[in-house]
């Protein structure tokens, strides 16, 4: 019998059955990096794209990506999601745009690959929208920064546990 929750006593991976669990009310947080030239991020901001309005495109990406995460990760079980928020904040130095993804749901399980990947699709939209402005848009640091609800209760990532963890900046959203 295997330790691990996702493979069975044959050693093939698996859905975990969470019939039993609880339901409860969860909350994922994720955030990601854009990298780009200062004038790319100025024409997103003055909505200069000519394939339209990005930050509202990837808005609607991150959010339909939430959805439909179980359908893109094998052993995601589909959730009930009752809330997605999708933020973009450029950043004051340089050309670069934080993405946050909020998910909630009430339910059996977490919602944070639900995040991660509201916020990576958000991130590929942005990328599709500018590469013919320009092709060197770089994607960085995905990652889970606060979850809660469940068995383990609230985790949040601290700066002082993980260097490369983006510091707290104060900055307009869009």
């Amino acid at each position: 019998m295997s330790d691990l929750s996702h493979i069975d006593e044959h050693g093939h991976a698996r859905m975990v059955d969470v019939s039993d669990k609880p339901v409860t009310v969860r909350m994922a947080r994720a955030t990601g990096s854009i990298q780009m030239r200062r004038e790319t991020l100025d024409a997103i901001r003055a909505n200069a794209i000519a394939k339209g309005d990005v930050l509202g495109t990837a808005r609607l990406a991150g959010i339909m990506a939430a959805k439909r995460t179980s359908e893109l990760i094998p052993l995601c079980h589909p959730l009930r999601i009752t809330g997605v928020d999708i933020t973009f904040t450029p950043e004051s130095r340089g050309g670069e745009l934080t993405i946050e993804a909020r998910v909630r749901t009430v339910d059996k399980t977490g919602v944070e690959m639900e995040a991660l990947t509201a916020v990576s699709v958000a991130a590929l939209t942005v990328y599709d929208m500018v590469k013919a402005v320009e092709k060197g848009v770089t994607i960085a640091d995905i990652r889970l920064v606060e979850k809660s609800g469940g068995k383990s209760g609230r985790w949040t990532r601290h700066s002082g546990s993980d260097p490369g963890h983006p510091r707290s900046k104060p900055a307009s959203r869009i």
